[in-house]
């Protein structure tokens, strides 16, 4: 059974950091690439970064609402992608989902609340 567990969400101050965690079963992990989304209230899924394979061709995206304050990474040992936010800013604000879609799959995890508030 494939699980996709996130946790590290809360309630944050503007300019505030937190990190996500999102740690993966049933799959081999270091054969997929993982990727955040986030769904603010009355919005649609965005995609906030990706991170593919490890190896020569491997790389990350980023979303340019998040470029410069958010880094994604990925532990193979731990089966493990995180999500660290730093300066966060009101417009964060949502429910942060670790995924990974390919032509034959499409793995969720239930979501993680990031709220960013005075």
């Amino acid at each position: 059974q494939v699980q996709f567990v996130e946790s590290g969400g809360g309630l944050v101050q503007p300019g505030g950091s937190l990190r996500l965690s999102c740690v993966v079963s049933g799959i081999t992990f270091r054969d997929y690439a993982m990727s955040w989304y986030r769904q603010a209230p009355g919005k649609e899924h965005e995609l906030v970064a990706t991170i593919t394979t490890p190896g020569p061709d491997g790389r990350t995206i980023y979303a340019d609402s998040v470029k410069g304050r958010f880094t994604i990474s990925r532990d193979n040992a731990k089966n493990t992608v995180y999500l660290q936010m730093n300066s966060l800013k009101i417009e964060d604000t949502a429910v942060y989902y670790c995924r990974s879609l390919g032509r034959t799959y499409d793995y969720w995890g239930q979501g993680t609340q990031v709220t960013v508030s005075l």
